[in-house]
């Protein structure tokens, strides 16, 4: 079987997305797939004049560049998840979205990108809510290791704490207690393929003791941090990337 069609399937369907940007790239990162949406936004008539091509040479700076710098990190492993970034909207002016991106392989090879990126709602004044969203987001990424409190994060964006739930659930389907769990158990996840020890990386990561982390590690994944170690060690689970 052609190892091209499931992509060329999925960007016939992504075609009939407009708010849903659809792509594929090489380990170049140039575009291999796109759907009509990504086109239409570049300016561009045919899909033919995106094929090939990398960010850098269809964005504007500082997009493209940004979009590269992602990319690289992708293509080392690293998963994106409801990234709040900006985007090219239909009239070509930026505006709000939320990327996925996932290294494309080919059996033990990383071959690729693929990823969509989602639009929010575009309305008239919401960017300035998404800018604060975006901060408290990047406050959790820097300090997931410490004792984050919620108020600092309503201090940071000037929501109310039940504007902050309801904002943070809206546009990230999580809450940002659950932002934060999923930050520590992610760093955990990565730290455990290496040669601290348990204790060490419980702290490191935010718990509060080895108990509180032995438990959340267990709830996510379905395992204790020692035995998800044991199959790291036995390279049975892929390296987890950093938050």
């Amino acid at each position: 079987m052609d190892p091209n069609l499931p992509a060329l399937e999925m960007q016939t369907l992504f075609d009939a997305l407009p708010d849903v940007v659809f792509f594929v790239k090489d380990r170049q990162g140039c575009y291999t797939h796109c759907n009509l949406t990504l086109v239409r936004r570049l300016g561009r008539k045919q899909r033919s004049e995106v094929i090939g091509k990398s960010p850098l040479e269809v964005f504007p700076l500082p997009l493209g560049g940004s979009y590269m710098m992602q990319d690289r990190r992708v293509l080392c492993g690293e998963l994106i998840d409801n990234q709040l970034e900006v985007h090219l909207y239909p009239n070509r002016l930026p505006g709000w979205c939320l990327t996925f991106k996932r290294p494309l392989c080919e059996g033990d090879d990383v071959s690729g990108v693929i990823g969509i990126s989602r639009d929010l709602d575009p309305q008239q004044g919401h960017d300035t809510q998404y800018e604060k969203l975006r901060l408290a987001l990047a406050y959790l990424h820097a300090n997931y290791a410490q004792n984050v409190r919620m108020r600092t994060l309503v201090d940071l964006t000037g929501f109310s704490m039940s504007k902050l739930q309801r904002s943070f659930r809206r546009v990230f389907q999580l809450t940002p207690q659950q932002v934060l769990a999923k930050l520590r158990l992610q760093m955990a996840m990565h730290l455990l393929h290496g040669a601290q020890s348990v204790t060490e990386i419980g702290h490191a990561c935010g718990f509060s003791d080895q108990s509180a982390f032995t438990r959340q590690f267990k709830s996510a994944t379905g395992m204790t941090p020692r035995e998800y170690r044991l199959l790291a060690n036995a390279h049975l689970v892929e390296p987890a990337a950093p938050p």
